[in-house]
């Protein structure tokens, strides 16, 4: 079996969560290959540099374009793979979006979100259009459709004509070497030192998009403010949507609460573990996740996590977080004070959970389907 991964829609420049994904996911995969089995990556010339090492059994495709050229590299999908996948012996494709022309092998689509519906501002205008017309067509025509949560499996369900019996749920996971406990004390002289963030303070970590929900955070810090004991509030990641974080800076400034919060801005991945380390509490208010990986990066470092009673947050939390309405900041005001005043209860139940998460297991249960795929597609010859 020669399994084919497409994974051009990552820009080289600006690696993103799928890129981090796959790295974990297949040295873990290429670990359990039998000796008929191959990995076959879609790469493009520059693109090819990230992802190395992965083992014997992990070969490469090559394409003119990754994501640093979009237009070309989306035209290369749909007019080159179904061209260059059967000349390579490919029995099974994973990718995004099919070609317009279906390529011969089975195909497995990976489904991480369905924001061109749920959260259309987080996407430009015309990567919206494109998903919204390539979703329903690589559900009609996916021999296997992935998802990362039951969340998911309601969304796709509701906004793509789909046969429920292709989804197969396969959960994401946590990178146990990585996000893990240390010393507190240790992170907190860190992140004084190169990021002049010093004292105990609430972490909010999120691309700053409308529907992660920072306003909402924003205003639930100033509730709580005056029984927090000098906590500020510390803001990790990139500006996506520019306009959006011109509008929380205002915000803070006519919530007074402008000298208490810290805009640390985007911090490579490695570094958010000694911000979840320092915290005494991790708030994720977001109104639509699928997943919520940073919960349990937060919980798998010992930090006490606040999050929403919606959408995928309840599911990933799984009993170990204290949940809020992210659409009413005294609530989840009141759950950030909670989780300060008697965390460590939280701190025990996060590491336990975030436990039950790991990249060997999604690599697995990944495995399994493109062999079920394969096998199904034998059958019908």
């Amino acid at each position: 079996m020669r399994v084919a991964i497409n994974l051009l829609t990552d820009d080289p420049d600006h690696p993103s969560g799928a890129h981090w994904f796959w790295t974990r996911v297949i040295p873990e995969m290429a670990a359990h290959l039998t000796e008929d089995e191959e990995l076959h990556l879609l790469v493009s010339r520059r693109s090819r540099a990230m992802h190395q090492g992965y083992g014997p059994g992990v070969h490469y495709v090559t394409f003119p374009w990754s994501n640093e050229r979009r237009n070309l590299r989306t035209l290369s999908e749909h007019l080159y793979a179904p061209v260059r996948l059967p000349l390579k012996g490919i029995d099974v494709f994973n990718t995004l979006i099919a070609p317009m022309v279906k390529p011969a092998p089975a195909l497995v689509a990976h489904f991480k979100t369905m924001h061109a519906f749920t959260a259309p501002e987080a996407i430009s205008p015309a990567a919206r259009l494109y998903r919204r017309i390539g979703y329903p067509r690589t559900a009609a025509v996916a021999d296997a459709i992935i998802i990362n949560s039951e969340s998911l499996r309601s969304e796709v369900e509701k906004h793509l004509d789909v046969d429920p019996a292709k989804l197969r749920l396969i959960p994401e996971a946590v990178d146990h070497e990585l996000f893990r406990p240390g010393d507190p004390a240790r992170a907190r002289q860190r992140l004084a030192e190169r990021y002049g963030v010093d004292g105990p303070f609430v972490l909010f970590v999120s691309s700053l998009w409308p529907y992660k929900n920072c306003d909402g955070l924003l205003r639930a810090f100033a509730i709580a403010k005056p029984d927090l004991a000098g906590h500020r509030l510390v803001v990790v990641g990139p500006g996506r949507d520019t306009a959006y974080v011109s509008s929380l800076h205002a915000l803070a400034e006519e919530l007074g609460i402008a000298d208490d919060v810290v805009w640390v801005g985007g911090v490579p991945l490695e570094e958010t573990v000694h911000f979840y380390r320092a915290a005494d509490v991790f708030v994720y208010p977001s109104h639509n996740e699928t997943f919520g990986l940073t919960i349990l990066e937060a919980m798998a470092c010992g930090c006490p996590v606040v999050t929403s009673d919606c959408s995928a947050m309840p599911e990933t939390a799984g009993g170990a977080a204290f949940l809020a309405d992210p659409d009413d900041p005294r609530a989840i005001g009141a759950a950030i004070l909670r989780a300060c005043e008697g965390g460590e209860d939280l701190r025990t139940r996060g590491m336990a959970r975030a436990a039950q998460f790991t990249w060997a297991q999604t690599a697995k249960s990944t495995l399994e389907v493109y062999r079920e795929v394969h096998s199904n597609r034998k059958a019908q010859r």
